[in-house]
């Protein structure tokens, strides 16, 4: 059965081509998916289909036709998950480092959602059939804190929730070098790298607006590390790898944006064996927060700092704390 949306463009909002404010509202709908459905005259603006290009001005009512979820064509696991919180609408996992969130080119096993299918028998096929329930991600080798949708309501509900900026976030990072300040912002837009298109950059064309805000915990003079906490204010992808890396504060361990002269330069061998345990970039989201979808109640979760993270920081606390 086709499912209908309505958006409308707020009239106080700047000028926006129609793709691009429905790939904003829409954020469980992929770019490609959207074409699809305007050229399709599935999207229908103040009573007439329109263009991708169109140009929206201020005041349009937009009607969006969806498909019915689809089939789930991804693979049960019996893969265990660390489970913060769980009922009828969602479920809060704690995920590890290493773990995949969805299947996709070259990691069809073993993904957060292989391991959710087998432990849930509710999870509906919103979000599409190979990402149930995802509504945010987190990358293969962050750690953290992840909530899951298990129907069409509150999958909808938290995606506005994410597109409004209005859930909390709260990361915690080990970066190279000392920040200038005891806590600012970085207010950079991203976008696909023109060159790289793995990466991410705050000098690619077609960028969006991205703010990160950051305090430090602790500053150790062994190595020049920090440690920082980061709230997010948007959610692009590789948003703090990026921000910091491009503010020349990479995360340590980070393979994409890091630099492996960066390893080979610590000097302390014990450091730099612990360093290399890590499974990858030295970030882990600490806590999410966000509004229930049907009690409407705010709720926190966090969790703690993996272990191999956690014995760099220990290190580095017991050489600050060490005598002269």
């Amino acid at each position: 059965m086709t499912r209908s949306r309505q958006l409308l463009f707020p009239c106080d909002h700047p000028a926006q081509r129609l793709d691009a404010f429905l790939a904003e509202a829409l954020p469980d709908i992929s770019r490609a998916q959207l074409k699809k459905l305007i050229d399709n005259q599935q999207v229908i603006c103040d009573g007439a289909p329109t263009k991708a290009s169109f140009k929206l001005k201020g005041g349009e009512t937009i009607q969006i036709s969806l498909p019915p979820p689809q089939p789930l064509e991804a693979i049960a696991e019996s893969i265990p998950l660390d489970i913060l919180y769980e009922d009828q609408d969602l479920i809060v996992i704690n995920k590890p480092a290493g773990m995949v969130v969805h299947p996709a080119a070259g990691h069809s096993q073993g993904t957060l959602v292989n391991a959710l299918l087998h432990h849930c028998d509710d999870l509906a096929g919103i979000g599409g059939a190979l990402r149930p329930g995802i509504v945010h991600r987190l990358d293969k080798d962050t750690s953290g804190v992840l909530v899951v949708t298990k129907h069409d309501s509150a999958h909808q509900h938290l995606a506005e929730q994410f597109r409004r900026h209005s859930i909390k976030r709260e990361y915690l990072a080990l970066i190279h070098g000392h920040m200038s300040a005891a806590r600012g912002s970085i207010d950079q837009p991203l976008g696909r790298h023109p060159v790289h298109r793995k990466r991410f950059s705050a000098k690619a064309r077609n960028s969006k607006r991205a703010v990160t805000h950051w305090s430090i915990i602790d500053n150790f003079e062994q190595e020049k590390f920090s440690l920082i906490r980061l709230q997010l204010e948007t959610g692009r992808t590789h948003q703090i790898r990026v921000h910091l890396s491009e503010a020349g504060h990479p995360l340590v361990g980070d393979p994409l944006y890091g630099k492996r002269a960066e390893l080979n330069n610590i000097k302390d061998h014990q450091l730099r064996l612990l360093i290399r345990q890590l499974p990858g970039q030295a970030l882990h989201a600490h806590s999410l927060g966000f509004i229930h979808p049907r009690s409407g109640d705010f709720l926190e979760f966090s969790s703690d700092i993996p272990a191999p993270l956690r014995h760099i920081i220990a290190y580095l606390r017991k050489g600050a704390s060490a005598p002269d």
